[in-house]
């Protein structure tokens, strides 16, 4: 028996479509555009299966929050079985001081709460390795009585996940996006709101040569089996992994 809208928690990964010279361009070089399409692709698999496979777990409602208009069908094949599409352009909101990528999570909040979820998180696209536990713990608590928000930092300064009960706009004002100082500036917007902020584990973001090469060593295993694959197909480990650096004793 499904689990009633109004008891669960929606988890939406905010998912640009794949696409050559769009998509993850941070890490061009060392990859070319069609490599990089491709592990976008094999991330949003990856990403869109761990919220599947925590719903086993926790009242969990999958979705993709895409955009822009008409994206939607260029993410045929690269999302879960079960996993709702919601436009999150931004288009709509007109809160002030809320501008550019915080329009689309303000979007992806209010959108997924206006489904009848009691609570919403938004999920980046660019941590394939993240362990389902998290999403599982960050459901568990926007479950739970009273108001409050989860954020899961990012090792970058960033957040890879932030989760609310209402759709605070606060929590989205004022923000240097792309920044090393988002989620201090997030956690700064709880305070203010005398939200209750409660944090995860932090994880890593893809969004690097540094952090690829933490990837590509990280999925050696059957973590993330989409990336995995995507990279053994184009032979970036081969090609890209480098040595780590062996300490020199004093």
């Amino acid at each position: 028996m499904s689990v009633p809208k109004r008891l669960t928690c929606a988890i939406g990964v905010m998912a640009k479509a794949p696409q050559a010279g769009l998509s993850k361009t941070r890490l061009c070089p060392p990859l070319r555009s069609e490599e990089a399409a491709a592990l976008s692709a094999a991330f949003l698999r990856d990403t869109t299966e761990t919220i599947s496979f925590a719903a086993r777990s926790a009242a969990i409602s999958a979705y993709a929050a895409y955009a822009p208009s008409g994206a939607d069908i260029l993410l045929d094949g690269c999302l879960a079985v079960g996993t709702a599409l919601l436009l999150a352009d931004g288009s709509p909101i007109t809160k002030e001081g809320v501008n550019g990528f915080g329009r689309s999570l303000l979007h992806a909040i209010e959108g997924m709460l206006s489904q009848g979820h009691v609570a919403a998180c938004v999920l980046n696209s660019d941590s394939p390795t993240l362990p389902p536990r998290l999403l599982v713990q960050a459901a568990e608590l926007l479950l739970a009585p009273g108001d409050r928000a989860v954020l899961g930092p990012a090792d970058d300064g960033g957040y890879y996940l932030l989760g609310l009960k209402a759709p605070h706009a606060a929590m989205f004002r004022d923000i240097a996006w792309s920044s090393e100082s988002v989620a201090d500036a997030t956690r700064a917007r709880a305070s203010s709101l005398g939200l209750e902020l409660v944090e995860l584990e932090p994880w890593y973001d893809v969004d690097d040569v540094q952090s690829l090469q933490m990837l590509l060593r990280d999925t050696l295993d059957d973590t993330a089996p989409a990336t995995k694959a995507t990279i053994d197909q184009l032979g970036l480990r081969i090609r890209l992994l480098q040595p780590e650096p062996i300490g020199v004793a004093g």
